[in-house]
């Protein structure tokens, strides 16, 4: 537990600096952070192939299969080769696909990545081979050497949905929360801008707190044990929404469908199918396909005219799903 209140300080650090810099705000304009601008540096020429490889974790999960079908899609109609490759969160064989990024002379690398200081050395490597790497959804733990950061305002749209929760649990009652991993600084954020809503509510209290490190089936495991253990729960905040999916079988094989609050932050259409049937309170939508087309925009920008003309790190606020505009969310995009 010492270990993730750790992540909890840093994830406080970067709370304060996404207050300041993106003000918080409810709309889905891209804000940006003071960070090195792109333009700062001698440009990255590419490395002379008119390829972009995108690397991002399992295609198994419908968050990065999005993200990359869209920044794919996006490339192509740019004019652009596309590889399109999953590094399945092993920092060894991220590190080998930019190695064939290198090898196959790629003009520009998009990358969700598989862990804020294993990827350091990554992007460095192919930044020193004159490739630019634009990363997606996750930061890295540096500035100046890749070209964006684009992520989702994970403070804004975690405190945004905690509102929701403590809403549904009418300010108080026992609840429990579920992790991600803890070498993810969007954990940390996650988790952190949820307490920073909840725990103004003396009335409410965590019974429980388990890392199920992203996952559905450890979800489900770690929830079933709360819920044998905590009998007058009412309700359980997630990472993200393949968590909250594995909570919210559990709650039902516990016979409890709906009468237990569960939040969640991604915005799929499992969690936006547990909203409209009841089992599910909310969830933070990440606008993956409009974060990665972006990523492909500013590639496309930064390779022809040696800039992006934006800060490297750039935060795009989330949007809140509830029953009431559920029905606008369809494959991580929400249309009004």
């Amino acid at each position: 537990m010492s270990k993730f209140k750790k992540l909890l300080a840093i994830g406080a650090s970067l709370c304060l600096m996404a207050g300041v810099f993106a003000g918080c705000g409810s709309d889905q304009k891209a804000a940006t952070t003071s960070s090195s601008s792109s333009s700062s540096q001698q440009a990255l020429k590419g490395g002379g192939s008119n390829i972009i490889y995108i690397i991002t974790p399992s295609h198994s999960n419908p968050f990065f299969k999005t993200e990359a079908d869209a920044a794919a899609a996006k490339a192509k109609s740019l004019g652009y080769e596309v590889k399109s490759v999953s590094h399945d969160d092993d920092a060894t064989k991220q590190s080998e696909l930019f190695d064939n990024a290198i090898s196959d002379k790629a003009a520009a690398i998009i990358c969700d990545n598989a862990g804020a200081d294993a990827t350091v050395a990554a992007v460095q490597k192919a930044r020193d081979a004159g490739i630019p790497t634009f990363l997606i959804d996750r930061e890295i733990n540096g500035s100046g050497i890749a070209i964006s950061q684009i992520v989702a305002n994970n403070y804004q749209g975690a405190k945004g949905i905690a509102e929701k929760f403590v809403e549904q649990m009418g300010e108080k009652g026992e609840y429990a929360e579920l992790l991600g991993k803890e070498s993810d600084t969007n954990a940390g954020v996650r988790s952190g801008a949820f307490h920073e809503v909840i725990d103004q509510y003396p009335d409410m209290k965590m019974v429980a707190q388990q890392t199920a490190n992203w996952e559905q089936t450890e979800a489900n495991q770690k929830t079933e044990t709360i819920l044998q253990s905590n009998p007058n729960i009412k309700g359980i905040i997630c990472g993200n929404d393949t968590m909250a999916m594995g909570a919210i079988a559990a709650i039902k094989n516990a016979g409890l469908a709906g009468k237990i609050a569960v939040i969640g932050v991604d915005g799929s259409d499992e969690a936006a199918a547990a909203i409209k049937d009841g089992s599910m309170t909310g969830t933070a939508l990440q606008q993956a396909a409009l974060i990665a087309e972006m990523a492909i925009e500013q590639a496309d920008k930064y390779l022809k005219e040696g800039t992006t003309g934006l800060d490297e790190k750039q935060l795009v606020d989330c949007v809140i799903i509830t029953k009431d505009n559920v029905d606008k969310l369809k494959t991580f995009v929400y249309k009004e």
